[in-house]
């Protein structure tokens, strides 16, 4: 608890077995009171391992459902236990547990309703072991999203991310993508409630075990952030009507 509001940390998960536990020790368990795993049909033993470290909120689809698919199921569950701030922690040992604490802080006392660790305020990014080619992405999906959003983010990128339940309860997020892509679907419409989103400095690591999408990949999510953004700026404007929007 914090603030008596009720703490669940989300962990969307596949193929995390080899650094679940690096990532679950480092939970501050005197603030977070659930943790939720999701396992999206991971080929190896991460459930296994979710259960050995005491998880008690795991749950494994049948099927891959995708990295959007594993976050619905994550928030539902999340608000189904009551959740009054949610923070989606990757399990692959990326990002730090150790900015629980800054994260939830800023979320319990009413400073922000959502809150993101970006990798690029500061120089974590590059320092980290981010490819180039993916740093110069984010640099320019991010200029151009802030220019058709209105908005001033050092990222729209992280991983790491918090949500207030409020926010999360006013979000129909069931209907967005099942992909990547799911994660800029939910900032367009957090920023089309009007609620605003805070950041703060996350270091972030990239080594072989960390979970990473390659450039093909990269490349239709890149094509992904820009189709959001023009759709979300032409609502705005008046001169569409994005479904997901409401």
């Amino acid at each position: 608890m914090f603030n008596n509001k009720k703490v669940i940390v989300v962990m969307p998960a596949y193929r995390a077995a080899l650094t679940l536990e690096r990532t679950y020790r480092e939970i501050p368990f005197d603030l977070v009171d659930e943790v939720i795993l999701v396992d999206d049909a991971s080929p190896d033993n991460t459930v296994e391992v979710a259960r050995q470290l005491g998880i008690r909120h795991v749950i494994r689809h049948d099927r891959n459902k995708g990295y959007g698919g594993n976050q619905k199921t994550c928030y539902a569950k999340a608000l189904e236990l009551g959740g009054d701030i949610v923070v989606m922690l990757h399990p692959d040992y990326q990002y730090t547990p150790l900015l629980l604490p800054a994260i939830i802080t800023i979320i319990g006392n009413g400073l922000y309703p959502v809150v993101f660790a970006s990798r690029i305020l500061g120089k974590g990014a590059l320092k980290g072991g981010m490819p180039m080619y993916k740093y110069i992405a984010n640099r320019f999906l991010t200029l151009t999203q802030n220019i058709l959003m209105n908005q001033k983010l050092s990222e729209y990128h992280t991983g790491y991310r918090a949500f207030s339940g409020e926010v999360l309860r006013s979000l129909d997020f069931t209907h967005n993508s099942d992909d990547f892509i799911f994660d800029n679907e939910m900032i367009a419409q957090i920023f089309y409630k009007g609620y605003e989103i805070g950041e703060v400095t996350c270091p972030t690591k990239y080594f072989d075990e960390a979970s990473s999408i390659n450039f093909k990949r990269s490349s239709i999510y890149g094509l992904g952030v820009l189709r959001t953004s023009f759709l979300y700026f032409f609502t705005k404007i008046g001169l569409t009507h994005w479904k997901i929007l409401k």
